[in-house]
């Protein structure tokens, strides 16, 4: 038996089509670096509550594993695949934005405000490329040394508590030289387990550009000539060398514990490290302010961040995703589950250990006073930190300073000649 509609009743069915068709959801893919762990967690959550709270817009959240995420992100890219909502590590965005794997985040509103009145001035430099901002960052980091009060009073060092009183490269090589005749295996923990990789890169260039060298030229980002292989740089690394042959820091460290086991006084690393030495060492833990090697202390800057990929179909709703990341509640999310430095003012006012007289503050200084430099804002940065990394692990090793970074500084100008100075892509 055929059921006949009247003419009312087809005009509501109608209104719930068309209203159904209004109200269908915008699905926005994102990627994000993380296996198991509270990050992954952290950002599991975050897409939760972005689902729960719109109805029009669904986050479609997809974890991967941070040791093959930039072969699959560059695999996507070929593809013309890649996610809306692309989290990367802060240095590659000039790469990406250069290869127009990313959109300028300019032309929307509230990621412009964002930018403007409370992200980090660190992160918003570390995003912006060519005068363009292309990444938003919800946390930075930075560098400085973990000590064990009672090996250093022991020796009679003085313990800094603040940037302005930062120890001179004199001073410190004396703290080290201390240590060590008071029996401390290896007085400096340099984390040398972590590789060759980027953190040779991200944790030893800020010794180059505090005794005055770089890794490129800053003004122009055409030549590495002068600057990675600079009189100063080729000192710096020769510095390391010395440290590594007096016995100051373990070269063939093999696991993260030489400090928590009390084989170093010092650990010269980030705050991700602070749950677990603070569990170890409980009130025997200070922070200490990133030394002055040369002329000014500097540390490291930036971390992963987030950007809108050119092939997203739908980026005024990735555009709300992305501010939804920025919010204070889910910085403070994500912060809470990996110890990162808050990337807005007003996320890192709300967080204890970062704030004033807070175990982390320190980090916070060093951004703050300008301590912090990035990376440099090029498109060859993988090239130019490969080359690094390399020079860093030959020195350590034993080779010569000078050679090894005339070798990178050849490299990194060969891929700017070869890119023709990256120009920019109109």
């Amino acid at each position: 038996m055929t059921c006949l509609q009247s003419p009312k009743n087809h005009a509501a069915a109608l209104l719930l089509v068309m209203a159904g068709s209004v109200s269908a959801q915008t699905v926005v893919s994102m990627w994000v670096h993380a296996g198991a762990g509270p990050e992954a967690k952290a950002y599991a959550q975050a897409a939760e509550a972005f689902n729960s709270a719109h109805k029009d817009v669904r986050i479609d959240l997809v974890r991967l594993p941070e040791g093959s995420y930039n072969d699959q992100v560059n695999a996507a890219a070929l593809a013309h695949k890649l996610p809306c909502v692309l989290d990367f590590d802060g240095p590659n965005v000039y790469n990406y934005a250069w290869t127009q794997k990313l959109i300028p985040l300019d032309a929307f509103p509230e990621l412009k405000q964002i930018a403007e009145t409370e992200l980090l001035p660190s992160l918003k430099r570390q995003g912006t490329y060519n005068q363009q901002l292309y990444s938003l960052g919800q946390f930075d980091s930075g560098l400085a040394l973990w000590g064990q009060r009672k090996l250093l009073q022991k020796i009679g060092a003085r313990i800094p508590t603040q940037v302005s009183e930062a120890w001179s490269l004199t001073e410190f090589e004396d703290v080290l030289k201390k240590l060590k005749s008071a029996g401390v295996a290896f007085p400096l923990d340099m984390k040398l387990n972590y590789g060759m990789g980027e953190w040779f890169t991200y944790g030893f260039s800020p010794i180059v550009q505090s005794m005055g060298g770089d890794l490129i030229d800053r003004q122009t980002l055409h030549s590495a000539q002068g600057a990675i292989n600079a009189p100063q740089a080729i000192k710096a690394l020769g510095m390391l060398q010395a440290w590594s042959k007096a016995g100051w820091i373990n070269p063939s460290t093999k696991d993260d514990g030489d400090f928590i086991k009390g084989k170093s006084a010092l650990s010269y690393v980030g705050h991700w490290v602070y749950a677990d030495y603070r569990k170890a060492l409980g009130d025997d833990l200070v922070l200490i302010p990133m030394p002055k090697f040369g002329a000014k202390a500097v540390t490291g800057a930036g971390s992963w961040n987030f950007g809108l990929s050119a092939d997203c179909k739908a980026p005024k709703a990735a555009a709300t995703v992305l501010a939804h990341l920025m919010s204070v509640e889910e910085i403070t999310r994500v912060t809470q589950a990996n110890g990162a430095i808050p990337g807005t003012r007003s996320a890192l006012a709300k967080n204890r250990n970062y704030s004033a007289g807070g175990p982390l503050s320190i980090y916070t200084e060093q951004i703050q006073q300008g301590v912090a430099v990035i990376r440099p804002a090029t498109p060859a940065y993988p090239v130019i930190t490969t080359a690094f990394a390399e020079a860093v692990n030959n020195v350590l090793a034993g080779s010569d300073p000078k050679k090894e970074l005339d070798r990178a500084a050849r490299k990194i100008d060969q891929t700017l000649k070869d890119n023709k100075g990256y120009p920019v892509i109109k």
